[in-house]
């Protein structure tokens, strides 16, 4: 059988290369869009902006048996960023985050402004009065969104000069992902979370069609888009889906077992417990198929699964995927974690 890593870390490189924070994804969404359609599917955009497909239809009729009907496989490709609130008076921009971007993160960090004529401006998001050499405070003062501003990198000094950029509040504010892949294996860039997992997806979708594999149960791919805001899996799930299984970023941190190299199984976030049998069967299909696991619980942490129990559907729900260390920070994982991730879904799913 064919290695299916290579391309899903070619995919994540092209994914991560597209601006795409909560709320500004259109372009992220047509790019896969295309991809799914290369592949011989058909995808469709749902009205919030999300890509739904299907990509097995199962031999499986009787769903009865919620372990034997379809599954909807989750994975969200929006990603933290910003919005500009207020352009200051010497010109400066004050940002309010999008998801969880922490400004502790952020610091230092090179971004792009989008504006809503289209045009691009770029910029560093610094501390207010950063030189160390004037600001006796630095090392002390503490990072919050009121004590940050973005630099633009055009010779203006005031709001009016700005404005007359085209940049204005509510302009989206995106950072450089700064993607890496090093020779011994490991990914490192920002929005891994959830990137990495989408392009795991796009690897199984490769798989079951160039292997010719028929899956016992019927299996749609969901890639949501307000995944980091809450609301990315509370929409668009397909009549007769008696599962969801969120693929996203697997938590590595103290505490917990899992490491970049395998593929995380969790049992518990910050919502709840997972379906206590979906999660045995998780487990059960990682040993039967020899891929490296840990069974985890995410102190601080939700997916698109809870998402979509808690706008009513009635399904059960898991979730998975590889390590990622310094989640919503400068991320890392494994080819390794990659690897184990796709073969605890062939042996899952088929």
């Amino acid at each position: 059988m064919k290695d299916y890593t290579e391309y899903i870390i070619e995919q994540a490189q092209n994914l991560l290369a597209i601006d795409s924070p909560s709320g500004y994804t259109k372009e992220v969404s047509s790019y896969l869009m295309k991809a799914y359609r290369e592949m011989g599917y058909d995808p469709h955009l749902t009205a919030k902006g999300g890509v739904l497909v299907k990509i097995a239809d199962g031999t499986v009729l009787d769903n009865q048996d919620p372990s034997r009907g379809p599954v909807l496989l989750m994975a969200h490709v929006d990603t933290l960023g910003a919005m500009v609130s207020q352009v200051t008076p010497e010109g400066r921009l004050k940002l309010t985050p999008l998801g969880g971007m922490n400004p502790n993160n952020a610091e230092t960090e090179n971004c792009r402004i989008i504006t809503r004529n289209r045009k691009v401006y770029t910029g560093t998001l610094q501390l207010c009065n950063a030189s160390i050499h004037v600001n006796k405070e630095y090392s002390e003062k503490k990072r919050s969104w009121q004590d940050m501003e973005v630099l633009l990198d055009e010779l203006t000094a005031t709001k009016e000069e700005v404005n007359d950029l085209g940049i204005r509040t509510g302009d989206i504010v995106c950072f450089d992902p700064r993607t890496v892949v090093t020779p011994s294996g490991f990914i490192k860039s920002r929005f891994l979370d959830d990137k990495m997992s989408t392009a795991i997806l796009l690897g199984y979708a490769r798989y079951l069609r160039e292997e010719a594999i028929v899956p016992s149960r019927g299996i749609w791919q969901h890639i949501t888009v307000f995944e980091e805001v809450g609301h990315g899996g509370c929409a668009s799930v397909p009549e007769g889906i008696t599962e969801l299984l969120s693929v996203d970023m697997g938590c590595v941190g103290e505490g917990l077992e899992c490491t970049e190299c395998q593929v995380s199984i969790c049992s518990k976030d910050s919502r709840g417990p997972y379906h206590y049998d979906v999660v045995s069967a998780l487990i059960e299909a990682a040993e039967r198929a020899g891929a490296d696991y840990a069974v985890d619980v995410y102190p601080y942490y939700g997916s698109d699964a809870d998402a979509a129990l808690e706008a009513g559907i009635d399904a059960r729900h898991g979730l998975i995927g590889p390590g990622v260390y310094a989640s919503h920070g400068y991320e890392r994982t494994h080819k390794k974690g990659v690897m184990n991730t796709l073969k605890l879904l062939q042996a899952y799913l088929g």
